[in-house]
């Protein structure tokens, strides 16, 4: 039985150029988390999708002697190759050049026009074209762009503008009220006071240039990014159409998964917008740190990025996967380095999980010929590794429902740990040369065959290939009932099941090589 819906987000990626493994990190983490929600029993929708008007589309696909939408396409068709290859599983891909997204945009923006919440005046500020921002002239830094270190232009033009202003006791209200809507905490205290400093109206038509969504009223403007892109959210669930049961089911969303640097466009112009329409907020907003390199924040802009294909060629998908998850803590930024990948492949992967099952599967072969016998009663030892692993999944549980991805890693990391420490502690290849400890022997090798399961369905959602490869080597591949969340109750690997040896789940990487 569901234990109820979750609705899911990643930001939509602006198709400037290929993404890199920062933008992977926050799809990865998303369906880290929407697999976690299934295994545990909801009714999941995931949604991801592409950001793709602007003046910025319009000017390179210019250069490029393409029209936008043909420059778009084969950009967005690479997004969607890279999800296929992180095995990342949404429920929807959005576009924001798609005519249901567009239908909405015009609603939304009409409702908020004809209210009084729109209104036409003049703006004039500091441009960044890659960055798709304004900046006022104390936000630039030397005279240039804050974001990306980039040239600005003086702009003015007649645009249309949205009474955020209006709202901002409304907003501090709600969030005094839902103090868990914007995480981590620092990142809601970064945002009260932005608001508390005044919050101005949001200019959202631009006249400039041509590629976006027509102003249903006043077709010379173009609809500016906010209210295009951040619709994108309720338009995929067909908002304001004839067939929006998806909408009426699983709205509010439940976990809107950005990157900080857009948290204040997700915890403040997207709330007060549906706030003036009096429509539900998301439930929360999740604002994760940067995967930094040396030199600083990865860009699109700076050139400077990492190609998350050409890792997965490396070290295959499972394994890139499993080091964003981990290397990331909640909340805080983290630094990429190929070492620092390879290190985490080899200890937590190669040296742990993966030799885990090796070794004991070459020994139940050797020395049972494969065959898992019954264990007999536990002691003290056994025990210890029992109750870990009956508590893991209470724990992990616990760190996912709060989106702490990387701890929910290191706890199943730690069950792993502690199961090659028991066969050190337990010694089976001594066991094996005396008949009298048979009994103890099959004991011992059936306990740590069984952690390997418990691992491995905890592991699934951040490595989703490795059941696959594992459960044929555990000789449980045709048990389905033993994969579940529900299956984690100790003892539940039938005697006489017959284990395997199969190939090296990953193998160990040769730093020198690097």
């Amino acid at each position: 039985m569901s234990k109820g819906t979750f609705y899911i987000t990643t930001p939509i990626y602006y198709p400037s150029d290929k993404l890199h493994i920062g933008h992977a990190y926050t799809t990865v983490a998303a369906d880290a988390i929407a697999r976690f929600k299934k295994l545990t029993g909801y009714d999941v929708y995931f949604l991801t999708g592409s950001d793709e008007h602007g003046q910025k589309i319009e000017r390179t696909a210019k250069e490029k002697g393409k029209t936008p939408q043909e420059y778009v396409d084969k950009i967005v068709a690479g997004f969607k190759h890279l999800w296929a290859e992180l095995n990342v599983d949404y429920n929807d891909f959005i576009r924001t050049t798609e005519e249901r997204h567009k239908k909405v945009v015009k609603t939304f923006f009409q409702q908020l026009y004809e209210q009084g919440d729109i209104y036409k005046s003049s703006y004039k500020g500091w441009y960044c074209t890659p960055c798709e921002t304004f900046f006022t002239e104390y936000q630039l830094e030397e005279g240039k762009c804050p974001d990306c270190g980039r040239e600005v232009e003086l702009l003015e033009e007649e645009s249309y503008f949205f009474r955020m202003s209006k709202y901002a006791d409304r907003w501090l209200k709600f969030i005094e009220e839902n103090p868990d809507f914007i995480q981590p905490d620092t990142r809601r205290n970064e945002m009260v006071s932005f608001v508390k400093q005044g919050l101005e109206d949001l200019c959202v038509s631009r006249t400039t240039f041509d590629w976006g969504i027509r102003v249903p009223f006043d077709p010379k403007h173009v609809v500016y990014v906010w209210v295009d892109a951040l619709t994108n959210y309720i338009s995929a669930l067909g908002y304001g159409s004839d067939n929006d049961q998806l909408y009426q089911k699983y709205w509010p969303a439940n976990v809107h998964l950005v990157g900080k640097d857009i948290m204040r466009f997700h915890t403040i112009i997207w709330p007060i917008m549906l706030m003036a329409l009096n429509l539900p907020l998301p439930k929360k907003v999740v604002g994760h740190g940067w995967l930094l390199l040396e030199g600083g924040k990865m860009s699109k802009s700076k050139g400077n990025v990492v190609d998350p294909l050409v890792l997965i060629d490396k070290y295959g998908a499972d394994a890139v996967r499993y080091y964003l998850l981990r290397e990331l803590p909640f909340g805080s930024d983290g630094y990429y380095s190929e070492e620092a990948l390879a290190k985490r492949i080899n200890n937590d992967l190669a040296n742990d999980y993966g030799n885990l099952l090796s070794r004991t599967a070459s020994m139940l072969v050797k020395y049972q010929q494969g065959v898992l016998q019954k264990p007999q009663p536990q002691g003290e030892l056994d025990e210890e590794l029992i109750n870990l692993a009956l508590e893991t999944p209470k724990v992990v549980e616990d760190y996912m429902n709060k989106l702490q991805i990387s701890a929910a890693a290191e706890a199943i990391g730690k069950l792993v740990a502690r199961a090659n420490k028991y066969l050190e502690e337990t010694a089976p290849w001594s066991l094996a040369k005396d008949e009298a400890q048979a009994e103890r022997l099959n004991t011992v090798l059936y306990n740590v065959i069984e952690v390997m399961r418990f691992a491995t369905v905890m592991l699934t959602p951040f490595m989703p290939n490795i059941p696959e490869k594992v459960w044929p080597q555990m000789g449980i591949e045709d048990k389905p009932e033993l994969h579940s969340w529900e299956s984690l109750r100790w003892g539940q690997i039938p005697a006489g099941t017959v284990v395997q040896r199969g190939e090296v789940l990953f193998p160990r990487i040769d730093l020198s090589k690097l």
